[in-house]
């Protein structure tokens, strides 16, 4: 259905609004426009009408009494295999924090098949409730069955926070989700938190390619909802003498309703693991070429660690997108950071500045990266690298 309201009465058909809509939308049909369903609502056409004929609908939105009917944070607990994922602890953590300053309680939903252990582990990492629906048709992930049960349970249950993993399988479920519920969706968040005097939840994220970071707010929708990154946030302390309390909830679809089904699965073998990573030696454009790496290749291999790259060596074509650190690739935590020939950019910085610690070695002392690191070497990577390679040969018996 078109979202555009012509008001027939004042069109006298002089077509301005057809030359500035940027879909197609509009067309002219003798003395007056009219509109399709290529629509999106975006509103150029209504500044180019002179005569004040045509009109969007107010949108839906809760008022200041709605408002107040919404409350608590929830977490969607990704869970593969009756495992948990790491990525769902790290954001019960934050989900934790963030409904101690709202002075409201953590629920965290827990979907899947023969899972009922994840209901009391999610509570021994700071959720007071836990919605559980365990049926054989949520056993594999699949967006209509998962998503139509955590719309239910947020139109009864009224969440004011609702936050999921920045997953392949999250992001596609906070989308369904988002839109059936009207409400707003951040994606991809490195950074949560209250504002102390609206209580709005403030969402960082990375805009235009990763070179600032945006705080967006959502005012007027509820839940303010939002998907969280690998590794923005420590996994919290697991507590099994906590006490929670647990809600069976019956699944929203029959599998006779749900038209997908998954006829095989085949995993992804994933060879390099950033997100996890102990130990992660990078690269950047100072490693001059593809054949740059080897050194940097060799020591990581020394120290049982993994490579990693920035944005500019990845764009060269020097080394797999895989391999990318920061806000555009992989955000991560490792126990030792040594950056080689990367200068620090802002988006970088921000991927892996939670390192516990940052070796960076480059030629210019005046580089970003030293000002998040550790321990500084200046000089040529190509000379520091392989010293610092045979030493710890010879340090760890290899």
């Amino acid at each position: 259905m078109p979202l555009l309201e012509i008001d027939k009465t004042k069109c006298v058909g002089c077509g301005n609004c057809v030359d500035v809509c940027p879909f197609g939308a509009l067309s002219l049909e003798g003395d007056t426009v009219v509109v399709n369903e290529k629509c999106t609502g975006c509103g150029a056409c209504l500044e180019a009408c002179p005569f004040m004929a045509l009109r969007l609908p107010e949108s839906p939105s809760p008022g200041t009494g709605d408002m107040k009917q919404y409350s608590g944070v929830w977490v969607w607990i990704e869970q593969f295999n009756g495992q948990m994922g790491n990525l769902a602890i790290e954001i019960l953590g934050q989900g934790r924090r963030l409904a101690d300053l709202r002075h409201s309680a953590l629920t965290a939903c827990v979907l899947g098949h023969h899972i009922e252990p994840i209901t009391r582990e999610a509570i021994s990492y700071g959720a007071d409730r836990v919605f559980w629906v365990d049926a054989p048709s949520l056993a594999v992930y699949r967006t209509a069955p998962y998503a139509a049960v955590l719309i239910n349970l947020a139109r009864l249950h009224k969440p004011e926070i609702f936050l999921l993993g920045a997953s392949s399988r999250g992001r596609d479920l906070a989308g369904s989700v988002a839109t059936d519920l009207y409400t707003g969706l951040t994606a991809d968040c490195t950074g949560l938190d209250i504002d102390p005097e609206k209580g709005l939840l403030i969402q960082t994220r990375p805009a235009f390619g990763g070179n600032i970071m945006a705080m967006i707010i959502c005012p007027g929708h509820r839940p303010q909802m939002a998907t969280v990154r690998h590794r923005v946030f420590e996994k919290p302390p697991a507590n099994l003498l906590r006490q929670g309390e647990v809600i069976t909830i019956a699944p929203a679809l029959t599998e006779e309703q749900i038209s997908t089904r998954v006829t095989n699965f085949i995993p992804e073998i994933d060879k390099v693991n950033l997100a996890y990573a102990r130990i992660i030696v990078s690269g950047g454009r100072g490693v001059g070429g593809p054949e740059g790496f080897k050194p940097l290749r060799e020591l990581a291999d020394i120290l049982g660690g993994t490579i990693g790259a920035s944005r500019s060596a990845v764009d060269a074509g020097w080394i797999s997108y895989a391999h990318q650190v920061g806000q555009t690739g992989r955000t991560v935590r490792p126990d030792l950071y040594i950056a080689c020939g990367i200068s620090g950019a802002i988006q970088h910085l921000a991927g892996m500045k939670t390192s516990k610690v940052i070796v960076a070695i480059n030629k210019n002392p005046d580089a970003p990266i030293f000002s998040v690191a550790h321990y500084g070497i200046t000089g040529d990577l190509f000379q520091i690298v392989p010293a610092l390679t045979a030493q710890f040969k010879k340090r760890l018996n290899k």
